[in-house]
């Protein structure tokens, strides 16, 4: 059993990471902006508030966890989401860090993913309205590959589409570029993306890097 703390636990990733990890028997603190919408009720399960733009409230939250899984998203309709993503990832890996917890899982962005050597965010195929959180995302990747040699750090990039689904179990994962299906597809359900990254935090494999998923 792991003792995990998910911050965004309530959103559509959080969500089905949070289930997964419940069900798979690990102790989960779930760090939420709004913990009415956590209505799953669990004896491994605690629920706690906090501002992780804080860093002291960071901290605080993930202390004594085994590693941190981070579903943080300011929300796609966020004006301010590009600013709000890095500001947040800098407080959270520091936080981190100044808790003592040496693992953090991130729920990355499919946007940085390569196709043929080009950026899936740089093929003109994305809405405009998502390319602030999309090109947040890819930042926070390009800073830790960069900057981050302390924490050990997994960056997971889903599928090109990711949806509600089913959990098979079955899939693909790949490092750098998208992963696609016989027909050129690129999909994943959120919960075959929530088995892949409770396998992660369970058996570690991708340390300092990227990975993604698909069918």
């Amino acid at each position: 059993m792991k003792n995990v703390a998910i911050i965004g636990a309530s959103g559509f990733v959080g969500t089905a990471l949070l289930k997964e990890a419940l069900d798979r028997g690990h102790k989960v603190t779930a760090i939420v902006r709004h913990p009415e919408k956590i209505t799953l009720k669990h004896l491994l399960l605690t629920v706690k508030v906090g501002d992780v733009m804080n860093v002291d409230t960071v901290k605080d939250l993930v202390k004594g966890a085994d590693a941190v899984i981070s579903a943080y998203n300011p929300g796609w309709t966020n004006p301010d989401i590009y600013k709000d993503t890095l500001k947040a990832y800098t407080s959270i890996m520091e936080g981190t860090k100044k808790a003592g917890v040496n693992r953090i899982l991130i729920v990355g962005g499919a946007g940085s993913l390569l196709i043929n050597g080009v950026r899936l965010l740089d093929m003109g195929k994305l809405d405009e309205s998502i390319l602030p959180g999309v090109k947040s995302l890819a930042e926070v990747l390009y800073s830790l590959q960069k900057n981050e040699k302390e924490l050990d750090w997994a960056f997971f990039s889903p599928a090109g589409n990711i949806a509600p689904g089913e959990r098979t179990g079955k899939f693909r994962l790949g490092k750098d570029d998208l992963v696609t299906d016989a027909e050129g597809k690129s999909h994943i359900s959120v919960e075959d993306y929530a088995v892949a990254m409770i396998d992660e935090l369970e058996n570690p494999k991708h340390h300092f890097e990227r990975f993604t998923i698909g069918y």
